[in-house]
């Protein structure tokens, strides 16, 4: 079955779309791109995000993402010479607006008008299930890393880089209930927001960390954001813009630090809060798998492994699986399984009380 897999994530750095062939349990890539938002869009889509505003913001949104999604499943399909047509399912999981850890969570982006646009069958609203049978909505994806990236004589762990970073524990030989998953705390989500100000928002991002390495991290600041309870709770957790969002930034400009400082003490808070997770929760992993936009920030992935020198550290690509498009791969394998009438959490990830089937089916 041939499936698209849509993924806008909380680093709003764009519309991940990945295509892939599934065929029983082997996973094939066809075409994967990345679409960026119009700045007005990812302004808009800030405004709304854990703030309060009108409704008439998000619903008028919530429509104009399902036409942006469209658009991007068919950038993706034109560059890479695939046939809309043959596309048989997709699974979106939406632009998160707020997201409260095992209470209530809120994904945009209208489904229905993106089986309108595309004449295609549309899953989209993975997360709601999860939290009403108990669960945190997140994280989904260590389904599919269980799925794709276990092995029968390592213990590995799957790391994803996104605005939010989460890990999938696989012990050797894992069973759906050995997998531990949780989210370490903050990705790319304060580097980002750091940058952005310091340019003016003429950088979005700190391309290869550059900008981290001509700073000097500030170990005081650093052990001040790691006293948090949060980075020795026990899994399941979930993190989001809730915790690391725009008054989470104001916080540490207000400690006066050089730009660069405080870039690269947000650096090392991502570095250092991953593989605490991962020594708490996954000790004895032999194997790093990650993925993500993280994965292009040379400074925090050498952080990464001076931190786990008995880990050896590598990327998804290794393993046939597009380090940016991860995320979109793995919400096209959960679409399937909802068309399937297949579980797609992890009860060991979510903390809900079953599995279930994720997701709500729009026909075309």
């Amino acid at each position: 079955m041939r499936v698209a897999g849509i993924m806008s994530g909380t680093s709003l750095d764009g519309i991940d779309v990945a295509v892939i062939d599934i065929e029983r349990a082997q996973v094939r890539t066809v075409a994967c791109a990345t679409t960026a938002w119009p700045d007005a869009v990812r302004r808009r889509i800030l405004a709304v995000s854990n703030a309060a505003c009108e409704t008439s913001a998000i619903s008028r949104l919530n429509f104009e993402l399902g036409e942006l999604y469209a658009k991007a499943v068919q950038r993706t399909c034109a560059r890479a010479k695939v046939a809309v047509a043959s596309i048989q399912l997709i699974g979106c999981h939406g632009q998160t607006i707020y997201h409260e850890s095992g209470r209530n969570t809120l994904q945009i982006g209208e489904a229905a008008v993106i089986a309108e646009r595309l004449g295609i069958p549309v899953v989209s609203d993975f997360r709601t299930r999860d939290v009403a049978a108990g669960g945190q909505g997140a994280p989904l994806v260590p389904f599919v890393d269980w799925l794709l990236l276990r092995s029968r004589r390592l213990h590995r762990v799957a790391l994803n880089i996104g605005g939010i970073a989460n890990i999938t524990s696989l012990p050797r030989a894992a069973r759906p209930e050995d997998v531990v998953a949780f989210d370490t705390g903050p990705g790319n989500m304060v580097i980002d927001q750091l940058v952005a100000r310091t340019t003016a928002g003429r950088e979005r991002c700190d391309r290869g960390g550059r900008m981290a390495a001509r700073g000097h991290v500030d170990r005081a600041l650093l052990e001040v954001l790691l006293r948090d309870a949060y980075f020795r709770r026990r899994p399941p957790k979930s993190a989001g813009r809730e915790q690391y969002g725009a008054a989470f930034v104001e916080r540490l400009v207000a400690t006066g630090l050089a730009p660069d400082d405080l870039i690269a003490t947000a650096t090392a808070f991502t570095a250092t809060t991953i593989a605490l997770g991962i020594r708490r929760f996954a000790a004895g992993a032999q194997e790093l798998i990650a993925s993500g936009g993280g994965v292009h920030n040379r400074q925090l992935m050498a952080q990464l492994a001076a931190l786990l020198p008995d880990c050896r550290v590598t990327t998804s690509q290794e393993f046939g699986i597009d380090v940016d498009a991860k995320e979109a791969i793995a919400f096209a394998v959960l679409a399937h399984r909802t068309w399937r009438r297949q579980t797609g959490n992890l009860p060991s990830a979510t903390g809900a009380r079953r599995g279930v089937v994720l997701g709500k089916i729009t026909d075309s």
